[in-house]
């Protein structure tokens, strides 16, 4: 339990809505209740069906007076949300979608596993700040100024792939440069963005939407959890995060009120995604694929993928049915399958899901189906344990669609898979890379009146508290909440405890305190470059991990790792230069996908305001910190520092 309220289970406004049957829900208190649902819960008596049906138009005529008629929808501009079925989380640096030793963009390998795990993708947000930012003074519009970011967007729009912006409205406490809005609005137009995700907003004050939609005409912006309905009219998208079901999944609210509204289903910390593939399914909306979460691996099963695979080309290719077909939902209750039609023009495609977890067989009434999955037939559809599957019926006398084929075709090979395991990563500490210039045996400078003598770290065997801020980056394996809810204080960035079990084989000698400028001026001196930084005293910042590495190695040394820094921290003779700066250690970590490297000491900068910032001060020996590693020289900061050990005695 925390905080009241058990993780694992959803809180009670996560829960859907139950439909009252016997009151006027085109007006009063209840249907303004109505208004606040994020689902409207099936109704438990299949008798009520038809009267549901009947009070969800009630109110549904009655909020279109209360709100009014969402215009923006018929702006062509905007109608490119209605089709973004399937958008990916996407953290900038994700080792798919960068190639550190290239130090370049990989955008057309992320696609690609995408098209062969997911079906493709319709968009993707361009994650790029949290967790790093707070490490200095940069603010969320600084971490976006990256070398080829827009040639990148710019081959993702080429690919059929929107891009979103994140905008984080709680960076208040780093550098201020304009408003946001003009910042936000700049950088739409820099990066040619499509959309913005309101990170931790459920919607975007007027003024901010006036200035987006100067910015890029037709631009989408989607919020994180629920979204007023009265304010869906400037919003063509939003996250279904943390919707709880009914046992037969109902309907969504936004999604009934406009039709072209595009919802997203996310549970960023679940395994089984299973019930968000079936509401999505069946109200016609999208999914967003979020599989590192901040640095925290939670990738999808296969099961799930492949239904997300079987979903798409029906979704894609029948999209005017989704938005313009009369949408009956639930018309069909058959034991454990649930399913629902969309009519046009006399085609009709029915969607159905299976909330049971054995195969269900449904024989479609009436003739003129046509199954759309591989292994049905018109007379038996099968709908796999707790997955979905279509069938399309076309009225005599009209001509059969051509999305009917385009769709058959493209399923052709896709059937449903019963494996649910979940793909576990485990990170691995990267071994440092050599250095093949001359080396220059250097001694570290003094400290003020202190020794200059390295500090040694015998050979023995060692157990280290690890002291650290449980954030949603995790720590070293594993996602932190795993199949939970929305994680809470005091769970979320709570302070925790570790040991470790440590092994010194040979003695190290750690340098008494950080390289100084002046130091690394002569470093930088000796391959050719220049810096007016000279200062003796002052420590070299603004150092990135790589070029760091190099200077050890120069030195005739290397970084230490953090048991070592840790192990040295405690002993006398150990100093901190001034500003005190985060170390660079020797532990670079990456599970394939998110590279990572433990800090340690702490820094003079602390960025005020928000706990979503990167950890500031300066910090006891025992704290460390997960730091994403970005590349093109985004980590370089001026918290950042390093010092250098030896393995062998001078």
């Amino acid at each position: 339990m925390s905080g009241g309220f058990d993780p694992l289970h959803p809180r009670e406004l996560d829960l859907p809505t139950r439909v009252p049957l016997d009151v006027d829900l085109a007006t009063g208190d209840a249907a303004i209740a109505l208004d606040d649902a994020k689902i409207f819960a099936a109704p438990a008596d299949v008798a009520d069906i038809d009267r549901w049906r009947t009070q969800l138009t009630a109110w549904r005529n009655g909020a279109r007076r209360r709100h009014g008629e969402p215009a923006r929808y018929d702006d062509p501009a905007s109608a490119w949300a209605s089709r973004c079925f399937t958008v990916a989380q996407l953290w900038l640096w994700d080792e798919l979608f960068f190639d550190f030793e290239a130090q370049r963009f990989t955008p057309e390998r992320f696609l690609a596993d995408a098209r062969e795990r997911f079906g493709g993708l319709d968009g993707v947000v361009l994650w790029h700040a949290y967790p790093v930012i707070g490490i200095d003074e940069r603010n969320q519009w600084d971490f976006y100024d990256v070398p080829g970011l827009a040639d990148v967007a710019a081959e993702l729009r080429a690919a059929g792939v929107a891009v979103f912006l994140d905008y984080n409205p709680w960076d208040t406490g780093t550098r201020r440069a304009g408003g946001d809005a003009d910042e936000l609005a700049s950088t739409v137009r820099r990066l040619s963005a499509d959309g913005v995700f309101l990170d931790t907003l459920k919607k975007a004050d007027p003024e901010l939407v006036a200035a987006l939609d100067q910015a890029r005409p037709g631009i989408g912006l989607e919020g994180e959890s629920k979204l007023a309905t009265e304010r869906i009219a400037d919003h063509t998208l939003s996250w279904a995060q943390w919707f709880a079901d009914s046992e037969v999944p109902g309907v969504l609210r936004a999604r009934w009120f406009e039709r072209r509204h595009m919802q997203h289903h996310i549970r960023r910390w679940h395994r089984d995604h299973a019930a968000e593939l079936r509401s999505a399914w069946l109200n016609g909306v999208g999914i967003m694929v979020w599989e590192v979460v901040f640095g925290a691996w939670v990738g999808w099963n296969s099961r799930d993928a492949a239904t997300l695979r079987r979903m798409l080309p029906v979704q894609r290719g029948f999209h005017r049915w989704l938005v313009e077909g009369e949408w009956t939902p639930l018309n069909v209750l058959d034991g454990a399958v649930a399913g629902s039609t969309f009519e046009r023009d006399g085609v009709t495609l029915l969607l159905l899901a299976n909330t049971s977890n054995v195969d269900a067989v449904y024989r479609p009434v009436g003739t003129g189906w046509s199954a759309l999955h591989a292994g049905d037939t018109a007379d038996a559809v099968t709908v796999p344990a707790g997955g979905i599957a279509a069938a399309v019926q076309v009225a005599d006398g009209v001509t059969v669609p051509d999305a009917l084929g385009a769709a058959q075709a493209a399923l052709a090979n896709e059937t449903a898979e019963n494996d649910a395991s979940f793909p576990h990563r485990t990170s691995r500490r990267l071994a440092p890379p050599r250095w093949d210039g001359p080396v220059a045996l250097i001694e570290s400078a003094p400290v003020s009146s202190t020794t200059t003598a390295p500090v040694t770290v015998p050979t023995g065997e060692y157990t280290l508290t690890v002291r650290f801020r449980m954030r949603e980056t995790g720590m070293y394996d594993g996602a932190p909440y795993v199949d939970e809810w929305k994680p809470l204080p005091p769970r979320l960035h709570d302070q925790r405890t570790l040991d470790r079990s440590v092994v010194v084989a040979q003695p190290v000698q750690i340098a008494a305190a950080e390289v100084s400028e002046a130091e690394y001026a002569r470093f930088l001196d000796a391959i050719g470059e220049v810096t007016d930084a000279r200062n003796p005293d002052r420590p070299a910042a603004n150092v990135t991990f790589t070029r760091a590495r190099e200077y050890a190695a120069w030195a005739g040394g290397r970084l230490p790792t953090e048991d070592e820094w840790q192990l040295a921290a405690v002993q006398p003779g150990f100093t901190r230069r001034t500003p005190e700066v985060w170390n660079w250690t020797e532990s670079e970590h990456s599970d394939g996908r998110t590279r990572f490297v433990i800090l340690k000491g702490g820094s003079a900068h602390r960025s005020e305001g928000s706990d979503w910032y990167f950890d500031g001060g300066v910090k006891p020996a025992d704290f460390s910190a997960k730091l994403l590693l970005p590349g093109l020289g985004q980590d370089a900061s001026p918290s950042i520092g390093f010092r250098i050990c030896r393995e062998n005695t001078p």
